[in-house]
């Protein structure tokens, strides 16, 4: 178990995970040490001078990648950083990865062969990604337009996936366990839709659209296309199944997705 003089290191300590990870382990008393281009001392992805002095009198990182462990580049990233985090002491790594990604999985790799004490948190789609980010604007704006067709996804909450995050953090037990995390159950984004409606008191409609199409409105709003190569995991199916790394870790069931959209409509994320 960690103490009061360890020192933890929050990439993307600013981002949906990352914030709800750093004000748990405040919480336990943790000096909390945030990694972002507005932390300080600085962390750039992009800059590995900054990594260095970000690991200063660090024994433990999150580790989460900004824009996405998928795209080209990230997994020379990781193993960089891996490798300089690991000879400057922080010898305890968590990784939060994509569930049913093969190219994240050469990042995951390369960060268990620098020799850390490493945890993999592969997440499902974020629940979050309605409220936070991504596609906050569209439920505003009572359309969500995407390349999904009838696919299904099983949306895991940011809260559920922070808890996971602070366990390996901070216990033993969890060092060298890969964690896949899940909701409760299986929803399309007309059955997202749908609930987004029931909660808010208005109507919010799904639209499916085709890739180029897609590709098309990303590049209109100045978005990386590579975002749209995104969806292939929902659209063939690979999770198309419930995982239970919540369960497995934490020893109880993950939030429900009507739950949270009852909780955010009561918290007035989408009052217009």
């Amino acid at each position: 178990m960690t103490s009061k003089t360890q020192i933890p290191l929050v990439i993307g300590g600013h981002g949906k995970t990352g914030r709800r990870v750093a004000r748990r382990l405040s919480a336990r008393g943790l000096r909390v040490r945030i990694g972002s281009r507005r932390g300080e001392p600085l962390f750039d992805w992009n800059e590995p001078a900054t990594w260095v002095q970000a690991l200063e009198g660090v024994d433990r990182v999150y580790v989460t990648y900004h824009p996405d462990l998928a795209f080209p580049g990230a997994a020379e990233r990781i193993g960089a950083f891996a490798e300089v985090a690991v000879a400057h002491g922080a010898g305890r790594l968590v990784l939060l990865s994509g569930r049913g990604e093969e190219a994240t999985e050469a990042s995951e790799d390369r960060l268990k062969a620098s020799g850390a004490d490493w945890t993999i948190v592969r997440s499902s789609w974020f629940n979050q990604n309605f409220s936070e980010s991504f596609f906050h604007d569209s439920v505003l704006a009572g359309e969500i337009v995407l390349p999904t067709g009838d696919a299904v996804e099983a949306f895991v909450d940011a809260d559920d996936i922070a808890d996971v995050v602070v366990a390996a953090l901070t216990d033993d037990r969890h060092i060298g366990r890969t964690y896949e995390l899940s909701g409760p159950r299986l929803l399309s984004y007309g059955d997202v839709a749908a609930e987004l409606s029931r909660a808010i008191g208005r109507e919010i409609r799904y639209t499916s659209v085709g890739s180029e199409e897609y590709r098309t409105l990303l590049r209109g709003h100045g978005l990386p296309e590579e975002f749209a190569d995104l969806f292939t995991t929902i659209l063939d199916g690979r999770n198309a199944h419930l995982v239970h790394g919540v369960q497995e870790a934490l020893g109880r069931e993950p939030k429900d997705f009507a739950v949270f959209v009852r909780e955010a409509a009561a918290a007035g994320v989408w009052n217009t």
